[in-house]
């Protein structure tokens, strides 16, 4: 006897019954990748139940991490302005991809944290909405204080996918050579006017970061 099949507002969809049918599973899930460093994280495996593997459903979690220079000089030619339109269509993927965001503001004497690996929210917009420009750049230390929290983050959450995105006009002063990143990573210039220093472009050089001047995006 076949069982009576569901219809109306309480059907239920069901996987097919085969492990190839349209609806149902290629694999089973515990037959996924063997995620070595959570595995060894819990010690030297011992028998296959000890390995830890990735579901074949499973979509890795994302983190964006995003870098905003609001020092002074992004007042000039609106290019504070255009990083903030550019951020609001960040903000709006991240919510819809469900990816958490953490959110760096390098303006006045040091960076300052907004956000901190929570999901995407109304408040972000808020914020952004509020977003002025002024004092100095610690850029250079923004990307230092991002690097530690990367890589504190990234022991705690080893499945985690890193990705970083820098907004700035590239306006500092000299600085130290940076060592590339371990994740990757974007760097948009919002540089404007008809004179230009051109810093940005070597700061992604130095960072390993793929360049885009905000015009081409």
């Amino acid at each position: 006897m076949r069982p009576r099949t569901v219809t109306g507002a309480d059907a239920q969809p069901r996987p097919g019954a085969l492990g190839a049918g349209r609806s149902g599973t290629l694999r089973a899930g515990h037959e996924g990748a063997i995620q070595w460093l959570p595995t060894l994280l819990r010690g030297r495996p011992r028998k296959v139940a000890d390995l830890v593997r990735r579901p074949r459903s499973q979509r890795p979690n994302e983190l964006w991490l995003v870098i905003v220079d609001a020092s002074s000089s992004t007042r000039r030619h609106g290019a504070l302005a255009q990083a903030k339109g550019l951020l609001a269509g960040v903000f709006e993927s991240a919510y819809r991809q469900r990816a958490r965001l953490a959110v760096l503001r390098a303006t006045g004497c040091q960076p300052h944290w907004l956000w901190q690996g929570q999901k995407a929210s109304p408040a972000l917009h808020h914020w952004l909405g509020e977003l002025g420009a002024g004092g100095g750049t610690p850029l250079i230390e923004a990307l230092q204080q991002a690097s530690y929290w990367l890589e504190s983050r990234q022991r705690l959450k080893p499945m985690e996918q890193q990705r970083l995105l820098i907004l700035t006009d590239g306006r500092l002063k000299d600085w130290a050579r940076l060592e590339p990143l371990t994740c990757p990573t974007v760097l948009v210039d919002i540089e404007g006017g008809p004179v230009r220093l051109g810093r940005a472009k070597r700061l992604a050089e130095e960072l390993g970061a793929e360049y885009r001047p905000i015009a081409y995006l």
